[in-house]
């Protein structure tokens, strides 16, 4: 814990971290931006979009528990530093990439690249920070990640026309080439506290955890909710602006800085009051169980346009930041020694669902208007369809039995 006491410790520790998820996810959404010029200069289907966009989540997702049994065994300046490289790489790839299964691979590459940024975060603070300041930590790491969003949408918006969307990733190579050098420089050399556990050990306990009951029942909705948020933030919602609500490609960039804000708004506000909040007995499944409550009345006056548009896709940011509260809610039912494989392993369902809703929909999008039905009637249909698989996946997070614990 002493590391981060010492003089400096908040650009030692907490900055390279944040910039780290910063990168992260600006590149998560970054598509969402710029696949008008993708599409316009490649040929790329709408379910060519959903795929390409959604390699990243794909290998993100498979990245996770090799990542979280890492962390336990090498500790975040190794894990992180190294796969930032790894990012570096997928982002020149990118640049120069002129084809589908190019661009494809690239950026499955970079999502294997930053698959730890947030994981080694959450491990490095609760290695190096006091318990008190834990919920503090993961409100403000969670708004660097706010931050990156908002920089891939209108700020990216301004660059195309200057640099295209190759030169906006040659600077993210660069970028994800300091982050590498900050963290091995900075951070302590300090591994993780996993003992001698074998490999095989430490797999067969991840195994375990997939089919616990206590796992099960926030999956679907990590699945859903935050892979169903992911897949709109990172690419659909931008159509589902410019050819439902008829905005052009700048104004849907503005709303969607709109929708980024609103998600820093409500994770700084968990950093400033999740330790009062605990105090007076809010528990991460109540803040669960109310955000998705409020994500599922917000896209139904979305999807049947009932209100200003503009403030509840801020709205919808807002309630969007409790997702990281699926984290915690699942991690409180199983042992803390094994905190980062549950962290990791729910990350993965968030992730899966990511990729399924993205592609899924794309692919929804193309049969759609195969079968005649106008674009944006056939994203009213899609949308439609996840939010009503959203509304199955809330069920189990209800207090069926009663002293049912988070």
């Amino acid at each position: 814990m002493s590391a981060a006491h010492a003089p400096g410790s908040w650009g030692r520790i907490f900055l390279p971290f944040a910039l780290g998820y910063y990168l992260s996810y600006l590149l998560r959404t970054v598509n969402a931006v710029i696949s008008p010029a993708l599409s316009g200069e490649l040929g790329l289907s709408a379910a060519d979009l959903g795929l390409l966009t959604s390699t990243y989540f794909l290998s993100f997702g498979l990245a996770q528990i090799p990542v979280g049994i890492a962390l336990d065994r090498f500790g975040p300046r190794r894990v992180e530093g190294g796969l930032m490289l790894l990012t570096a790489l997928g982002a020149v790839a990118f640049a120069v990439g002129d084809s589908l299964a190019a661009l494809g691979g690239a950026r499955a590459l970079i999502g294997v690249g930053v698959s730890a940024c947030l994981m080694g975060a959450l491990k490095g603070f609760a290695m190096w920070y006091p318990v008190e300041r834990q919920s503090s930590m993961t409100g403000y790491i969670m708004a660097a990640g706010a931050l990156g969003a908002l920089t891939a949408s209108a700020p990216v918006e301004a660059l195309l026309p200057l640099m295209g969307w190759r030169g906006v990733f040659w600077i993210i190579a660069g970028l994800a080439l300091t982050i590498s050098a900050w963290i091995f420089m900075s951070l302590p050399d300090e591994a993780s506290h996993a003992g001698g556990e074998s490999i095989g050990a430490a797999l067969r306990s991840a195994a375990r955890i997939f089919p616990a009951p206590a796992f099960l029942r926030f999956a679907a909705s990590s699945m859903f909710f935050t892979g169903g948020f992911m897949a709109m933030q990172s690419l659909w919602a931008v159509p589902w602006m410019m050819h439902v609500s008829g905005l052009t490609l700048a104004q849907a960039a503005a709303y969607l800085v709109a929708l980024n804000v609103g998600m820093l708004c409500g994770q700084l506000s968990i950093g400033v009051l999740g330790a009062r909040l605990a105090h007076n007995g809010v528990r991460p499944l109540n803040l669960l169980q109310f955000g998705y409550a409020g994500m599922l009345v917000v896209q139904l006056c979305i999807l049947f346009d009932l209100g200003p548009l503009l403030l509840l896709w801020f709205l919808l940011g807002v309630l969007s930041s409790v997702n990281a509260q699926t984290y915690l809610a699942t991690a409180a039912n199983f042992p803390r020694q094994v905190f980062a494989r549950v962290s990791t392993s729910i990350n993965l369902m968030a992730f899966a669902g990511a990729f399924a809703v993205q592609w899924g929909l794309g692919l929804a999008l193309d049969a759609l208007q195969g079968a005649g039905r106008t674009m944006p009637a056939s994203l009213s249909i899609a949308f439609g369809g996840l939010i009503a698989v959203q509304v199955l996946a809330y069920l189990p997070l209800l207090p069926w039995k009663r002293g049912t614990r988070p």
